[in-house]
């Protein structure tokens, strides 16, 4: 463009604001003021009137002076966007070169061993009933296996068997793949009595939340728009787990696009009250271990997708460190934020995932190698510290919160009183947003966004929309905002080991997601709540049910071991497992 086309353009616009109170004064005699439509695919120009618009959604105010210097400069943007969306195509795995670290510079992070060995180790004999054995501790029925009292092909079978009872109404599966988990439990079984065992999730059937990658089978991200989307290769986290010798019995729901439980099937069921959704987006991940229609599942959190359908459907979910687990072949909502873990029905059972997926991957620009090692009950030593905030504990919290304080310090264990600064810890969801707005952007610019099944103003097309009007400069305040949080949180684990309070009090959950801490989810008990409306239901609350009730412990970077210990202890003392729901 010619500095004489700027020079005109400049002059003209030396008038913006009174060609903006005539758009005002002409919408408001219905006169179409509008610019021409612009064709197909293309961005269209902003006029003078818009300018002022635009400054109010980015909360800046400038002059017509400024505007006509930067419109310009305006310009010249949305030609670099034209070029760059018309000749530079972004697959959903094209990572950016911003990476995310959660270890701070200048900490000191302990170095572990890979090493996982269980403290329960009197599992009795395996049990008559085909339940009792569903229901078992992956623990334990990893020990019956090794000990070969119990086969992988009848453990395959009767999860199978109860997927086929009970998955069409919790909606909780995409794809069953029946044939080849009876063919792989049935070589796990021709290897462990051949010496060749694997470890402790060889022969072992699990779930996969549809999200990560199956080599010729459908990975579907729980969205229309992805359905019949089939993967050319498997996730790191799937081949890990093969490799260890476990059985994949099939894909479990997700949220469309990993948000909530409703996706282009159905809702997600939580199995202790049919009548609401399981949350999500872990949503059948959770369902099916709960429902013991598998002995563990992986599942994904960004913002509260391990947490939330743990707590809902009285599951145990472990969400790991940041970048502690490979994301390759996992589908990408935000970069900085996406974590991989199991969802299990015991304590310890998640360390023996852990250990079988911890890792990272040259494909994963955020993911490192960092060893996991969990001993037993060495993971909590006698010095160990619990913080809580007194006004986690208060009138919104239950009777059975305030059991596992004294739990904590009947076992002997020092509770802290510790308090989060009072910040905007909310602001910092807009880094979410322009991420996975970014990641889906293909969605939003074709219009593909309406075949999404849910619609709301908090949904994802609405959310994906609305990105667009961050300002990039407010999403680099964001995250200098998210280091001075990763500091302030790193203080706080000076004087604590562990944080314990209900799974959303405070901002523990947004907080500890941002700085990328871990955190264990686990059931405390039994409580009757009233039920959860579905997703899309203009209801506040159902009848109240006897359902779970969880709460959650955040640990140290990189201290899963001290989570999982005193997971452990608590789980053996309240003994939540002798609970099933009534299918």
């Amino acid at each position: 463009m010619s500095q004489d086309k700027r020079l005109n353009r400049r002059q003209i616009l030396k008038g913006a604001t009174a060609l903006g109170s005539m758009a005002v004064a002409g919408a408001a005699l219905g006169q179409d003021t509008a610019a021409p439509a612009p064709q197909s695919g293309e961005v269209p120009l902003p006029r003078p009137q818009d300018l002022a618009g635009a400054e109010r959604v980015l909360a800046v105010q400038y002059t017509p002076e400024e505007r006509a210097l930067l419109f310009d400069k305006l310009e010249n943007m949305i030609d670099r966007v034209r070029a760059r969306r018309a000749k530079v195509p972004l697959e959903n795995d094209d990572a950016p070169t911003l990476v995310f670290d959660p270890r701070l510079p200048g900490e000191t992070y302990m170095v572990q061993e890979n090493r996982v060995e269980v403290g329960a180790t009197d599992f009795g004999a395996v049990p008559a009933s085909a339940d009792d054995i569903a229901f078992a501790p992956l623990a334990a029925q990893s020990h019956w296996i090794k000990t070969q009292q119990l086969t992988s092909s009848r453990l395959t079978d009767i999860c199978l068997g109860r997927i086929q009872a009970h998955a069409a109404k919790l909606e909780c599966f995409v794809t069953l793949l029946t044939d080849s988990a009876r063919e792989a439990a049935y070589r796990a079984d021709i290897d462990i009595r051949s010496g060749r065992y694997k470890g402790p999730l060889h022969g072992i059937p699990y779930a996969l939340k549809d999200l990560l990658d199956t080599a010729g089978v459908r990975t579907t991200w729980g969205a229309t728009t992805h359905r019949d989307r089939v993967a050319l290769t498997d996730a790191e986290v799937t081949k890990r787990l093969e490799e260890a010798g476990a059985i994949l019995l099939g894909k479990t729901t997700l949220g469309a696009l990993a948000y909530g439980d409703k996706w282009f099937g159905g809702i997600t069921k939580n199995p202790w009250n049919l009548a609401e959704g399981s949350s999500g987006s872990s949503a059948g991940s959770a369902s099916a271990v709960a429902a013991a229609l598998c002995s563990f599942a992986i599942g994904t959190e960004t913002l509260g997708s391990i947490v939330s359908p743990s707590a809902r459907c009285g599951a145990t979910g472990l969400r790991p460190t940041f970048g502690r687990v490979a994301r390759t072949g996992a589908m990408a909502l935000c970069w900085s934020l996406d974590k991989i873990g199991p969802i299990c029905r015991g304590v310890e059972d998640t360390a023996l995932v852990l250990g079988t997926i911890n890792g990272g991957h040259r494909d994963d620009p955020s993911s490192y190698d960092w060893g996991f090692s969990y001993v037993g009950r060495d993971a909590v030593t006698e010095t160990l510290r619990v913080g809580y905030d007194p006004a986690w504990f208060g009138d919104e919290a239950t009777d059975l919160d305030r059991m596992v304080l004294n739990q904590i310090k009947d076992l002997g264990y020092e509770l802290v009183q510790v308090s989060l600064p009072d910040l905007p810890y909310s602001s910092l969801l807009g880094t979410l947003e322009v991420e996975a707005a970014a990641a889906f952007e293909d969605l939003t610019l074709s219009g593909r966004d309406e075949e999404l099944s849910w619609q709301e103003a908090r949904a994802w097309p609405s959310t994906f929309r609305a990105a667009r009007f961050h300002s990039a400069v407010e999403y680099l305040q964001l995250t200098r905002f998210r280091r001075q949080v990763m500091e302030m949180m790193a203080e706080q684990y000076r004087t604590v080991d562990i944080i314990v309070c209900p799974n959303f009090a405070g901002d523990m959950l947004v907080v500890t997601n941002y700085t990328g801490h871990p955190s264990l989810t686990l059931p405390v008990g039994m409580t009757e709540r009233p039920t959860m409306p579905l997703a899309g239901e203009d209801i506040k609350a159902g009848p109240k049910r006897l359902v779970p009730h969880t709460i959650t412990l955040w640990g140290n970077m990189l201290r899963e071991d001290q989570l999982i210990g005193l997971g452990w202890l608590l789980e053996r003392n309240l003994n939540f497992a002798k609970n099933r729901p009534a299918l």
